[in-house]
């Protein structure tokens, strides 16, 4: 079992970005020296879910930060980038990093993010398909050339070629959507998994997609999919709640709030005030528990991972700090998961 780490940088109401960014970036360093092998963080833009509003920036601090941990995007909104220029940064950082990238593209999930990049958002498969079709086209081919319904390049040679041959490897975010699970089936590159989903309905999407892509004539395994959870360990199972609980409630609230706004965002609004007013509650902290998020002490973790490995899942990837954890807590939940859990996997 491989692990990593994974966060969406949130910047929740009273919490300095400057801050936000030193603590996901001692996170990683500490990853690197607990053995985690690669790191993930999300793109997201115009909300306070996460700062990863420049993830070739904050990418690039971060590898020039670490010597052997992979910088990996969970994910890339391929459709929000000209496919040539995303193209170009990422070999950019694949060259920089000495081959370090890993790269996983999805259509996202707020339509505000859509608005503000000025895409209809009726375009986004579309464009979705076409980015990486075109992305990866340029990584692999001399004279590239494509013609699509929203992108064209003729004879283009991409300067920097990346490091890794013959491209950083490639992950493709699919939940429901079955145009989605056809494209991704059909290009040869494994699922990754998000936080999102139930872990019995990940699982089963792993199947499935596993299953379809077969019957494409590819090759998708199990063992290459990135599986990604809330997760915290604790010494005690009550402990892991208690210090868990304000931050997995506001990070499924702002999940819930965000989804509310089709223009503008709730930046400058107070959570405080959507609690109040809302008519429909998401899911609870318990159904969470149960369900998506990995929290509890050392043997429930070790437990819930051997699970996992049980169905061929081979890297998982833990999402310790969400919801503006406390970052003393954050480390603290590193080095006891490294100390007591890591260990029954080698």
């Amino acid at each position: 079992m491989e692990f990593a780490l994974f966060s969406h940088v949130p910047w929740p109401e009273g919490t300095n970005p400057k801050q936000v960014y030193d603590d996901i970036t001692e996170e990683f360093q500490l990853g690197e020296e607990l053995g985690f092998k690669s790191a993930w963080m999300a793109e997201h833009h115009f909300t306070r879910y996460g700062l990863g509003a420049a993830p070739m920036v904050l990418a690039s601090n971060i590898l020039a930060k670490t010597t052997t941990l992979r910088l990996g995007f969970a994910v890339l909104v391929s459709p929000l980038h000209l496919p040539a220029r995303l193209a170009e940064e990422v070999a950019t950082l694949d060259v920089l990093s000495g081959g370090r990238v890993d790269v996983g593209f999805g259509r996202g999930a707020a339509g505000s993010e859509y608005n503000v990049a000025n895409v209809p958002g009726e375009e986004s498969q579309s464009r979705f398909q076409e980015s990486i079709t075109m992305v990866e086209g340029l990584w692999t081919n001399r004279d590239y050339s494509f013609e699509g319904q929203h992108y064209k390049i003729t004879r283009a040679n991409l300067v920097p070629q990346p490091v890794q041959q013959p491209h950083p490897p490639i992950y493709i975010a699919a939940t429901r959507t079955k145009a989605t699970q056809e494209f991704v089936a059909g290009t040869g590159h494994p699922l990754i998994i998000g936080v999102v989903l139930d872990t019995v309905d990940a699982l089963n999407l792993c199947h499935t997609m596993v299953g379809l892509a077969k019957s494409k004539g590819n090759n998708m395994t199990m063992d290459q999919i990135p599986f990604f959870r809330y997760f915290y360990v604790a010494e005690t199972e009550e402990q892991a709640k208690a210090d868990t609980k304000a931050a997995l409630d506001w990070n499924i609230d702002m999940i819930q709030w965000r989804r509310t706004f089709d223009v503008g965002s709730e930046v400058w609004e107070k959570m405080e005030d959507f609690r109040r007013t809302r008519t429909e509650l998401p899911p609870s902290y318990e159904y969470l528990y149960e369900n998506r998020a990995f929290i509890g002490d050392p043997d429930q973790i070790t437990a819930k991972i051997k699970a996992l490995q049980d169905e061929g899942i081979n890297l998982f990837g833990c999402n310790f700090s969400f919801g503006g954890m406390p970052q003393d807590k954050v480390l603290r939940s590193m080095n006891l998961f490294a100390k007591e859990v890591m260990p029954a996997f080698k």
